[in-house]
């Protein structure tokens, strides 16, 4: 099972980046993808969820509004859409799957993790 992130990049506020998160190795359909953010010295913080069964999508309130979701079920990829980036959204940002959409939506522990990319936004 593998999770390759992509995307990270640094850009100025209110800039745009979309994140790539490519999944391999297991049925797309019976996980749901997220995606966590984990800033310098501060704690992780769960930025959105998708089901790939029902197309259900979860946004932190960080992100609504300003995030979106968007697939590619014949690259099993889940992209990130990031928009109006401010210079609290720069951390690294991690993809991440779990078997439950709820556990994902609790931000309970996933079951397979990403390496991670970076995204820095300046101000």
């Amino acid at each position: 099972v593998q999770l390759v992130e992509s995307g990270g990049d640094l850009v100025q506020t209110g800039g745009s980046l979309r994140l790539s998160c490519a999944a391999s190795g297991f049925i797309s359909d019976d996980y749901t993808i997220g995606w966590f953010r984990q800033a310098p010295g501060k704690g992780r913080e769960r930025v959105s969820c998708f089901a790939w069964s029902d197309g259900s999508t979860y946004f932190a309130d960080s992100a609504k509004g300003r995030f979106t979701i968007s697939t590619d079920s014949a690259k099993n990829t889940v992209y990130l859409q990031m928009r109006t980036l401010k210079p609290d959204d720069t951390a690294v940002y991690y993809c991440a799957a779990w078997r439950l959409y709820a556990d994902c939506i609790i931000d309970y522990p996933e079951d397979y993790l990403g390496q991670g990319t970076q995204v820095t936004v300046s101000s």
